[in-house]
Formats: C-alpha cells, sequence, structure tokens
C-alpha cells in the first residue's frame, strides 16, 4: 500500500471520529435485559458500485466483538478499557468488500454476572460509523439462545460456554442468509465518550498442536495434528484425545467436524496435568499417571457438515482433552487447531552468551512475558488476566528492553492513573470491576513512570503523571508516625509471597510482614523511601530541582529513622520493624537500594543476606529487587549465580516461568520474567545514563561467564554489545551505539567514552 492511499485512510479516520458522535448510534437488541449476560448477532446489507481502494470504519462494542465482513472474520475487539475512556478501533475493510451486495455481521457478547474481573461496561451495545452503514435501526439483530454461560464462583477471566448447534443460525454471516425474522436494532441513548484505540491490534497467527499424548477409545496419528486425516468416532463411544501444544500458548483454539448429531465434546484446557495421588503438577512434560483438570468449553453437534467451534474469547492452554461423547450417529472430527494470539510486541534484542542454559531462560521469559500482554499487561493468562502494578512494573522494563515498544506501558500507566479512588491512592490493577487497593502498589507506580522517564522520549507524558504523583506520596506522609515510620494503614498492605506470609483466606492479613497491621512495618516504610526517591528523579528530570531535592531531604529524614529503629546489631542486618523478631531479605534489599545502608557495608550485607536461609526469602516477584541491591552494592557478577530458581523451572518442564515457588499456582506469570531485563541490564550492563535514554551506560558483569553477545532496541537505533573475557581480569569486545547518542563503558573501576558507531574495547 502507498504511502498517499495510508495518509489518505487516516484523514477518512479522523474525519470519521470527528463526525462520529452525532451520526453513528449505539445499537442493542429491542427485547433483552441491557446487563444480563447474552450473545448477539447484528447484520447490516449495503450495495457498492464497485470495489473501494479504501473503506475506513470505525467499531466498538459493549463487552466486546467479533466483526465478520461477507463472511470472513476481521476483527476481535474492542481494546479493554473503561466506560470513561471508551475505545474504537480503525479498520479498513475494503479487502474484504466487492462489487454489488456486500455484508457487515458483528458477533457482540455481555459476559453479564459471569464478568471477567477486568471487564468493565456500561450495557450492551454496537457502536459503528462507516460510509452508509452507521449503527443505527437499519441494522437487524437477535439473541443467540445457542450460548450457555459455564462459569463458576472462581470465573476471575470470564465464563467458558457451552455451545448449542441445533439453535446457531449456521451461515448468518454471509450474503443469503434468511433474516427476515430478525429484529431492527433498538438506538439505546448511550452518552459514553469515545477514544481511538492507542495500542496496535493483537497478532493472529495460525498453530498447530505438537503431538497427541494419549487417546482413549480410538487411535490417533500424526497425520490428524496435521488436519490431512479425520478421525471417525463410532455411534454410542465415548472417548478422549489430550493434545500437547508443547509450550503454553494463549489462542483460539477451532475444532471442525460433521455429523454425530446431539454429540458432546467437552473441551478442557490446561497449563499441566495434575498427579493422579498427589494432585501436584510435577514435571510439566509428564502426563503418565496424571489427569487433566481446568476450564472447558462444550459444543453439542447438530449433524451439520464441517461445523467450525471457535470460542469467544482466547484460551490459554498446553494440554487440551477432547471428551467425545456420540449417541445415534457417527461423529466425524476433520481438524483441531488454534490461532495464537497476543499483543504484537516484535522480539528486537538479543541475548548470548557461554552458558546455553541463559538462551533457555532468554527464550522462556519472553513467551511468559509475550502470554501476559494483549490489551493490556497481565499478571497470568490463565487465572486471572489482570493488570497488577506490582507485575506490570516489570513487564513494562522487559517491553522497553526487548522489543522498544512503549505503547502498551503508557497504555497501563494512563489507565493506574485513571483507576485512583478519592483518597488519590491507585487501584492494585485496572481495569477492574472488582476493586483492589494496595498502597506499595501505588508507590511503584512512581517508579514505573521514572522507568518511562529514564526509557522513553515523551517528557509531556511525564509531566502529566505529576498531580497523581503527588497525591500518593501525600496519601502516604499522612500516615507517617512521630518516629518516622509509616504508621497502621489501610487497605491491603501486600509485599510477597514468602511461606511465612501466607494466603490467610483475606487480603488484609496475607503476603504482609511484621509491623503491616498495627504499624512500625521497616519495609513500608522504604518502599516509600524508595517511591520518594524514585520521585525525585522524575522531578529533577523535569527541571524542577528544587522538589526533588525536597523529596531526597524527606526521603533521608525516614531512612535515619529506620537505621535507628531497625537495625539489629548482634544480627548485622535490618530487621522488619523495631521490635526485631522478624527478619527478611526483602528489608535488607530495600535497605540497600535505598542507601539505609552506608554503602561500605552494602556488599557484605547482601551477601550474608542471601545465604542466611533463617531469614524469610524474597519469591521470584521480590528477586528482581534483591537483584537490583546486588547489582547497586557492586555485585552484578553475582546475578548469573543467582539464576538457579529459574533453572529449576526448567527442569520441572516449564515452558513459561511460574508465580512462585512449587507448588504453584500459575504457570505463567508476568513478574517471573525479570532475567530478560536484566540479562540486558545488569549482564550486559545496558541502562540509560540520563533521562530519556540520550546517553548510554554500558558496565557489564559478567559473573562466570566467558563471554557475551547482545542487541537491544534503542529509540535512535541499536546497542549491540560484543564481549570476551581475556587474561586476568580483563576484557575485549565491541560496543555499538547509534548515531548521535554517546555513552561511556565501565569495567573494574575503569572508564572509557563511548561514540555513536562502534567502540573497540580492549581493557
Amino acid at each position: 500500500m502507498n504511502k498517499r492511499l495510508i495518509l489518505l485512510i487516516c484523514v477518512l479516520a479522523v474525519c470519521l471520529h470527528v463526525s462520529a458522535q452525532n451520526t453513528a448510534k449505539w445499537i442493542a437488541p429491542a427485547d433483552t435485559a441491557m446487563k444480563n449476560y447474552g450473545v448477539y448477532h447484528f447484520r447490516k446489507t449495503f450495495n457498492l458500485t464497485a470495489r473501494p481502494t479504501a473503506f475506513p470504519i470505525l467499531i466498538s462494542a459493549d463487552n466486546r466483538y467479533q466483526l465478520f465482513v461477507n463472511g470472513v472474520s476481521v476483527n476481535y475487539g474492542p481494546q479493554r478499557s473503561d466506560p470513561q475512556n471508551w475505545r474504537y478501533d480503525s479498520l479498513n475493510i475494503a479487502s474484504h468488500l466487492k462489487k454489488g451486495e456486500n455484508i457487515l455481521a458483528v458477533t457482540v457478547w455481555n459476559q453479564g454476572v459471569y464478568a471477567a474481573w477486568a471487564q468493565l461496561s456500561v450495557q450492551t451495545g454496537l457502536w459503528l460509523k462507516g460510509d452508509g452503514v452507521n449503527s443505527d435501526t437499519s441494522w437487524q439483530v437477535m439473541n443467540d439462545h445457542a450460548y450457555t454461560a459455564i462459569a463458576d464462583d472462581n470465573h476471575i477471566v470470564g465464563p467458558f460456554e457451552q455451545l448449542t448447534a441445533a439453535q446457531y443460525p449456521w451461515g448468518w454471516q454471509q450474503a443469503g442468509y434468511n433474516a427476515r425474522q430478525w429484529q431492527s436494532a433498538k438506538v439505546t441513548g448511550d452518552k459514553r465518550t469515545l477514544f481511538p484505540r492507542n495500542i496496535p491490534l493483537p497478532e493472529v497467527k495460525p498453530q498447530r498442536f505438537a503431538k497427541v499424548r494419549r487417546a482413549d477409545g480410538l487411535t490417533v496419528t500424526d497425520a490428524f495434528l496435521s488436519g490431512k486425516k479425520p478421525l471417525q468416532i463410532a455411534a454410542g463411544k465415548t472417548a478422549t484425545i489430550l493434545l500437547d501444544q508443547g509450550v503454553l500458548t494463549t489462542a483460539f483454539p477451532e475444532l471442525v467436524f460433521s455429523g454425530g448429531r446431539d454429540s458432546k465434546i467437552t473441551i478442557t484446557y490446561a497449563e499441566s496435568l495434575y498427579d493422579d495421588k498427589t494432585n501436584q503438577k510435577g514435571n510439566r512434560n509428564e502426563v503418565t499417571g496424571k489427569h487433566i483438570a481446568g476450564q472447558y468449553d462444550v459444543f453439542i453437534a447438530d449433524g451439520g457438515s464441517k461445523r467450525l467451534f471457535s470460542p469467544l474469547y482466547y484460551r490459554t492452554f498446553r494440554y487440551v482433552e477432547l471428551k467425545i461423547e456420540t449417541l445415534g450417529e457417527p461423529l466425524t472430527i476433520q481438524d483441531v487447531r488454534s490461532n495464537f494470539t497476543a499483543y504484537p510486541f516484535v522480539q528486537k534484542a538479543s541475548f548470548r552468551s557461554s552458558d546455553p542454559s541463559l538462551t533457555q531462560i532468554w527464550d522462556i521469559g519472553w513467551r511468559t512475558s509475550r502470554l501476559c500482554a494483549y490489551e493490556t499487561y497481565m499478571d497470568c493468562p490463565y487465572y486471572e488476566q489482570l493488570q497488577y502494578i506490582g507485575d506490570t512494573r516489570i513487564q513494562a522494563l522487559i517491553s522497553m528492553y526487548v522489543s522498544g515498544d512503549d505503547r502498551l506501558m503508557k497504555n497501563a500507566i494512563r489507565q493506574f492513573r485513571d483507576s485512583r479512588i478519592a483518597d488519590g491512592l491507585t487501584q492494585s490493577r485496572y481495569p477492574s470491576n472488582m476493586r483492589q487497593i494496595i498502597p506499595p502498589f501505588s508507590l511503584f507506580w512512581i517508579a514505573m513512570i521514572n522507568d518511562y522517564a529514564q526509557l522513553g522520549k515523551d517528557t509531556s507524558f511525564t509531566l502529566s503523571m505529576i498531580p497523581s504523583i503527588e497525591r500518593i506520596l501525600g496519601w502516604h506522609e499522612n500516615h507517617v508516625r512521630k518516629d518516622q515510620l509509616l504508621g497502621k494503614m489501610p487497605y491491603w498492605n501486600f509485599v510477597d509471597w514468602p511461606a511465612e506470609w501466607p494466603w490467610k483466606g483475606e487480603e488484609e492479613t496475607s503476603g504482609i510482614p511484621a509491623g503491616t497491621l498495627e504499624g512500625g512495618s521497616a519495609i513500608l516504610t522504604l518502599q516509600y523511601v524508595y517511591a520518594l526517591q524514585q520521585a525525585a528523579a522524575i522531578y529533577r528530570q523535569t527541571d524542577n530541582e528544587r522538589i526533588g531535592a525536597s523529596l531526597d531531604k524527606r526521603a533521608d529524614v525516614m531512612k535515619k529513622a529506620v537505621y535507628e529503629l531497625c537495625w539489629d546489631a548482634s544480627r548485622g542486618m535490618l530487621a522488619d520493624s523495631p521490635e526485631k523478631k522478624e527478619f527478611s531479605q526483602h528489608v535488607n534489599a530495600l535497605g540497600v537500594l535505598t542507601d539505609v545502608i552506608p554503602e561500605k557495608d552494602q556488599r557484605d550485607l547482601l551477601l550474608k543476606v542471601e545465604k542466611d536461609s533463617t531469614l524469610i526469602q524474597c519469591t521470584i516477584y521480590y528477586r528482581f529487587y534483591l537483584s537490583q541491591a546486588f547489582k547497586k552494592a557492586g555485585l552484578g557478577d553475582e546475578y548469573v549465580r543467582m539464576l538457579k530458581p529459574w533453572k529449576g523451572m526448567i527442569d520441572l518442564g516449564l515452558t513459561t516461568f511460574a508465580e512462585r515457588p512449587e507448588p504453584t499456582r500459575s504457570d505463567c506469570h508476568a513478574w517471573s520474567a525479570s532475567p530478560n531485563y536484566d540479562l540486558l541490564a545488569t549482564v550486559c550492563g545496558i541502562t540509560p545514563a540520563s533521562a530519556g535514554f540520550k546517553s548510554v551506560s554500558v558496565a557489564p558483569h559478567l559473573g562466570s561467564l566467558e563471554w557475551v553477545e547482545c542487541t537491544m532496541p534503542h529509540w535512535a537505533g541499536t546497542i549491540e554489545v560484543k564481549l570476551k573475557r581475556t587474561a586476568g581480569k580483563g576484557v575485549q569486545g565491541t560496543v555499538t551505539l547509534p548515531a548521535g547518542i554517546s555513552g561511556t563503558f565501565k569495567w573494574n573501576g575503569q572508564t572509557v567514552s563511548l561514540a555513536g558507531k562502534k567502540n573497540e574495547i580492549n581493557l
């Protein structure tokens, strides 16, 4: 497509948006409760005198939609957001149109009372703007009662579904379908404000299962998996097939079959199987003596030919079990496959080293990060699909380092700003219809803004967040006691998931350290100090040295108080509270990150803290902050050695990184992908040397590695590092910076200036 045509389409889309509020209407079925669960099909027939070169439309729906043009599935949407910032998609559908009669067909579904926690809603509706196809009463609509929600009390990701094929209006997306019994849509009068999509459309690509791991009641060959040999299931039979994708994935499964009237196919999705005796996951590659358990869809066949079942929303799975129960007719399954989907991150970074296991960690970490990003970041794709600040900060760093794409990061920062409650705190996760407040996460949101200020170019974006930063800091300041430690605070002051802070059935008392409920927690206080320091850096980056200095001064007062009240001389480390009954890696890592611990003592403290098994240990999430403390203290060379938990997950057959040590709930959790950041930022040592990444610092920490090679995207081009150890403590290689970008290379106390070109290193 030439540039002039692209420009024309963009101009037309803008013009459509300007006029859209007064011409396109929100429409819905006339005979349904607008907030109930339901699946609705909308149709619009229109004629064209010639096939157009451009046909832009704007489209949105509540909750979600799937758009078909002349029977072809074109798009899923809209971008998940909130009613104050409802998003529409801009699409050019010209390539799907033809001369003569054309059909726009849209499935809209409302999850109703079964809604995913991440799904916000006003009421059922479709909104579409296009030349001659505006959503109004000329559209036809039907309520599809073929769908029944499958949901239990733990439907955090929304309902799964049973589809009774005999009730489904097959062919409704095509020209020639008889829709005379359909109703005219009604205009709802919905006045919500619409905004254009601010992130790209998801990636969608076909994929096939890797292997059949088990089959009972029939024989399945590899030819079936490739779609070349149908399966025949006789009448009156029950059969099961266990399929293995090979790796965890997020995808729209597709099942094609014929005949078998009234046959029941149950499709169960799982990250891993469970041991029949212990009900634990064990090695994820093993299936013997194990069973599947998890979320499922059901399809009831109608006897038709080549019926295609695909759920309304994507599923997460490595293993899929098909349980097939036929009645009076045989059933033929022609194919089973899926379409992978995720946010369209492109891996522009690379990492190689003398340790092949780090390549595995890199690949698995990137898969973890990708599966935890769709229309928002999310903690995990299988269980919650919620955008939590604690996870998102780490994910956003990975995104910036590996892909250079800042759009989902900026969207997340905005959404957390928009989630603020009356007292100024952000919600811990957003979008979400189940409000949850974790004050420490509001503090890490400030750190996330500073991450963007360091790596991104949009200074005005950073400035726009300052009023919200001030409200969060002010809220915490109001809870500081006279002794300068944070006192008793409302809400859930979650820190981490070590065994000593277990889930207790209620949020407020779970995952929290000593001093949280009654006040006086050194950990919570230092998280506030950390946020003050991050905010000070933001102010300095936006040319406000005076406020930056005042925040640093405030942090210094609290640092002194923590050291005086919580330093335990007998153990030579910080305690979690002034009572000095509980000690953790967490508080000492924060003590280093905030410089509560004198710089001269930081190295010895951290080495002692890491080896002391009597301390409360950081789990995978908080090991990110422990690693940053090691790096700050000049112990970055220890990082490769500290990757043992990730290597342990690989040994267990995980193809993504888990939420926490075994036994774990989620096999794929965003915060566990942090090595993809640290392999570049710590091992290769690439970090911003000034705000906006206008200059670069390269301070590698090879540890036990003999050589490393990496590339990393930068807004001005690509950073490339190739290094190998030489005799003694020397290093040799090259560092290439983009044109116009300068930097420094640091190694064993030596500093070399870098220019925007290929720089030779020999120290």
